[in-house]
């Protein structure tokens, strides 16, 4: 039982990882096979050895299964590759969390210009102006945006934008241009209304929160209530970053447990301090139910996004387990949780937030079953008592602080390439505010909010936050309080994923034969980074020199280019080796890699390219390949629109013979993520 969800994710994360779409009629007879051969295997005493690897690999199966049943029911058009001006009528669904250009609208188109009814995404996303007002949700709204199919990976096996948006509904991104204007439109189908009065409902109590506290301490509060990150700055988000503390801002297994724990423990105080309720009803039982409905509550109202859908489900299990007389936290009822979680989900596996969260419990489970239990002195003077209790209480916030941190860390650094160098004496110092202060005084300011009576638990809990900050700030502040790791080979999370999995759930000592597997993705050679990227667009490029990352165009493409830095490990630094004017970039003497570029759509004039392959290594041209290359090109690498158009992005690294280049789609595949947005039919004349 406890390994059956491990192989159930990895058998949904392979499939996720398959070059080609499988065929659900061949997953479903190899996993009915294996069931049956498991089965079999466990009546037969020759071959009863083989029921446990059999049955594993049923699981596996079944993951996989779940997975191709999971990217069929989410099926929905995708907008065009090509980025192009459309005029949007629809509805704002939700405000979701700003990106780097400013607040972002999640917006259920009723119609999108040049495109077929049955091609119209059911969801796009959109970027407003920085500084701009977010128009609630609910609105019906007629915009203009660029909008283009979602993005590709940055960079070879890297992480997949489009296969996320795949399985969220999402069939185009973009950014909205001129003025959004109000539209009358009819009226949409009740599941669309009810999401919509919810995030309606959602979006007014984390206005209310900020406009009690202010947006600073506000903004913090809201996102940690609703899901609602449009008021926090990007100097609070590095903050958190920086001092190991960004956990809290995403609504996780720590606000679920927080929000359950205190419901539980109030409801349970108060029948066992009635003597009449507590001698006719079971008090545990009845608090179970109302920590149940607690975290119903709470995911509702924080928008149900999947790191709080994962921390719901775990804690219904929990109180479950309650009600049914078992044990609320064991590593038996984790795995349920887990299954069902990637049941519902399969996709899930492959996501950080998942693998995170599933390694921390697991691990912190085990440490519960694992920590010694010291009998009660009986008749112990009360500072004794209270000496010993606090010894306890900080060697088990040490314990969990250094055990959650520790599993995460594989996870951490292959994912995001950054480890937090004081996140644990930053956590230590966080966790009693966000656990006696923070969460309960919000959980009932937020309650109490809608009726007006919010204000004084708000103002303490906004205190609290205020302290966090400060503490976020001087250990982000701290000396090396941030280090950048560069991503190892993919294969070695795998192993670091196992070995933890062996440690935390096989009994005995031979649980310590994970501790090797565990170190896979810290201890892993790192290989040599490329000496060039270049974005899926032709639009910008890096160059690398020694640990450094030379960005040509600083300003272009910024995510995609940083997220790239950070993968090979690099520190990131303006172009001052490059000559740069409007429509080009050309290599100076002291640049690392010689590489022209150009970013206009059209090809360059033959002079102007001429000039661009004049003493370049690597020409990148936005635009079509010209018909003609001067004969300045001819030693060049000279890549152009068409390149990009059928590769993404690229890696270039240089060697005796010439240039080495990987391209991105190829290793994606042809999967309905990246295939779909080629196959929309659009009207006559579109």
């Amino acid at each position: 039982m406890l390994w059956s969800p491990v192989a159930f994710a990895l058998g949904a994360a392979g499939y996720l990882e398959l070059k080609a779409e499988p065929s659900l009629s061949l997953l479903a007879l190899i996993a009915l096979a294996l069931g049956v051969l498991a089965v079999w295997s466990r009546g037969w005493r020759r071959w009863s050895g083989l029921a446990v690897p059999l049955t594993l690999a049923a699981f596996a199966a079944c993951g996989a299964s779940a997975g191709k049943i999971r990217c069929d029911r989410v099926a929905a058009p995708v907008m065009p590759v090509e980025r192009g001006v459309r005029v949007v009528d629809g509805f704002v669904v939700d405000v979701v969390s700003p990106g780097t250009a400013g607040p972002r609208l999640l917006v259920a188109p009723v119609s999108v210009s040049r495109l077929a009814p049955a091609a119209t995404p059911t969801r796009i996303r959109v970027s407003l102006p920085e500084g701009s007002t977010a128009p609630p949700p609910g609105s019906a709204l007629r915009l203009k945006a660029m909008l283009s199919a979602p993005p590709p990976p940055a960079a070879p096996r890297s992480h997949d934008f489009a296969r996320d948006a795949w399985f969220n509904g999402i069939g185009g991104v973009g950014f909205t241009v001129g003025e959004i204007e109000d539209a009358v439109l009819d009226r949409p189908p009740w599941r669309l209304r009810l999401a919509m009065a919810v995030n309606a409902m959602r979006w007014d109590l984390a206005s209310r929160i900020v406009e009690r506290l202010g947006p600073d301490s506000g903004g913090i509060a809201a996102a940690m209530v609703t899901g609602h990150e449009a008021w926090v700055t990007a100097e609070q988000t590095e903050a958190m970053r920086a001092s190991g503390l960004a956990h809290i801002l995403s609504i996780s297994g720590l606000h679920m447990a927080i929000v359950g724990g205190f419901v539980f423990a109030a409801v349970r105080l108060l029948v066992a301090a009635w003597p009449w309720a507590a001698l006719r009803f079971p008090g545990k039982k009845i608090a179970a139910v109302a920590g149940l409905a607690a975290v119903g509550a709470y995911l509702i109202v924080s928008g149900a996004p999947p790191p709080a859908l994962r921390a719901a489900i775990t804690a219904g299990v929990a109180f479950l387990a309650i009600l049914a007389d078992r044990q609320a936290v064991s590593l038996h009822g984790l795995a349920l949780a887990a299954l069902i979680i990637l049941i519902a989900q399969p996709e899930q596996a492959s996501a950080a937030g998942f693998q995170m969260s599933f390694a921390a419990t697991a691990a912190l489970v085990a440490l519960a079953e694992a920590w010694p239990r010291q009998p009660r002195e009986i008749s112990v003077p009360w500072p004794i008592r209270f000496t010993q209790a606090a010894m306890a209480w900080l060697a088990i916030s040490v314990g969990a602080s250094f055990v959650a941190g520790l599993a995460t860390g594989p996870f951490a650094m292959q994912h995001f390439n950054r480890v937090a160098i004081w996140g644990l004496p930053a956590n230590l110092v966080v966790s009693p505010l966000s656990s006696f202060v923070i969460m309960p005084f919000l959980a009932v300011g937020a309650a109490l909010e809608p009726l007006g009576l919010g204000g004084p638990f708000l103002a303490v809990a906004g205190w609290g936050i205020d302290a966090m900050t400060a503490v976020a700030r001087w250990f982000a502040g701290a000396h090396g309080a941030q280090q950048t790791v560069a991503s190892a080979p993919g294969f070695t999370l795998v192993l670091s994923f196992l070995g933890i999995m062996l440690a935390c759930l096989w009994k005995g000592r031979l649980r310590w034969l994970g501790a090797p597997l565990f170190l896979a993705v810290s201890l892993w050679p790192r290989p040599t980074p490329p000496d060039l990227w270049i974005a899926a667009d032709g639009t910008t490029a890096v160059a690398r020199r020694s640990g450094q990352a030379v960005l040509l165009r600083p300003d272009a493409r910024r995510f995609g280019a940083e997220l790239w830095v950070r993968r090979r490990g690099l520190e990131p630094v303006d172009s001052k080796d490059f000559a740069c004017d409007r429509v080009s970039c050309r290599p100076k003497p002291s640049a690392p890699v010689a590489v022209s570029l150009s970013w206009t759509r059209r090809a360059p004039a033959f002079e102007v390219l001429q000039g661009l392959c004049a003493g370049a290594e690597v020409v990148v041209l936005r635009g079509p390949r010209p018909a003609a290359l001067p004969a300045a090109c001819r030693d060049a690498v000279v890549l152009a629109g068409e390149d990009f158009a059928a590769g993404g992005a690229a890696e270039l690294w240089r060697r005796p013979d010439g240039w080495w280049i990987v391209w991105t789609t190829p290793g994606r595949g042809f999967r309905p993520w990246t295939s779909a947005a080629d196959t929309n039919e659009q009207e006559p004349g579109g």
